[in-house]
């Protein structure tokens, strides 16, 4: 994380580096939200003019997409190299390691989900695609044909984000009340339009993230057909 002075600013270091600036900007998103990002305001928090920063992202877009490419990168560091042995625990490593630096940067996490949108898949930012390609270097190691590994792929990655949307989705009415119909409010809705919702408030109000995000893996992984015997990993990379 970067430092800031007692004013509230990052002092400026030494030169300017991308990666200095970005993770600047992605303080100042994580600490007042991502309204109160602007070039003017990241200069500012790195004691520096803000033309200084466009050598860095040519304008507001360009920051955003970059902090895409930084949360990325945070992921890749988070992950080491690869770990030899079931392809399916790899799996469910990557996207606990995910998880955590999405709720390190819950402002940027939406980010994340829309910017690449809009970016065909080339031009996605290279810790991205490193991402992208570990995953289905991983899938293949299965032994499924490649119509199966690329579903699998599409899969994983829709739960994974799914979930990460649903678990930050504010449910908690009144944080206080120990009883979980009322601490959600849905005390308030009537029984008999909304009886499986009441019903459920007790599950809904004990959440438990992790056991939530395996168990959805575990279900997704437990679908797979029978890989054939002949069905080698041809792509599949030795873990170092």
């Amino acid at each position: 994380m970067v430092a800031r002075a007692a004013s509230g600013a990052v002092p400026a270091r030494g030169r300017l580096t991308r990666p200095k600036v970005l993770a600047a900007a992605i303080e100042l998103a994580d600490r007042q939200g991502l309204a109160a990002l602007t070039m003017r305001r990241l200069a500012t928090e790195l004691g520096v003019e803000p033309m200084a920063l466009y050598r860095y992202a040519s304008g507001k877009d360009a920051l955003l997409d970059g902090m895409v490419e930084a949360f990325y990168g945070e992921v890749l560091d988070q992950l080491g190299p690869v770990r030899a042995g079931d392809w399916r625990r790899e799996v469910h490593r990557i996207a606990q390691v995910f998880c955590t630096v999405a709720a390190a940067h819950p402002a940027v996490f939406p980010l994340v989900v829309t910017r690449p949108l809009a970016i065909p898949i080339s031009r996605r930012p290279a810790p991205m695609l490193h991402l992208n390609e570990r995953m289905l270097d991983l899938l293949s190691q299965g032994g499924y044909d490649d119509h199966t590994t690329l579903r699998l792929y599409r899969s994983l990655v829709g739960w994974v984000l799914g979930y990460l949307l649903v678990e930050k989705r504010p449910v908690v009415d009144n944080p206080d009340e120990p009883d979980p119909l009322l601490r959600l409010g849905l005390h308030r809705l009537p029984v008999i339009e909304y009886p499986h919702l009441r019903e459920l408030a007790p599950l809904l109000g004990d959440y438990d993230a992790p056991s939530e995000l395996a168990g959805g893996l575990d279900l997704l992984l437990e679908q797979l057909p029978t890989a054939k015997p002949a069905r080698r990993a041809r792509r599949s990379r030795k873990a170092e």
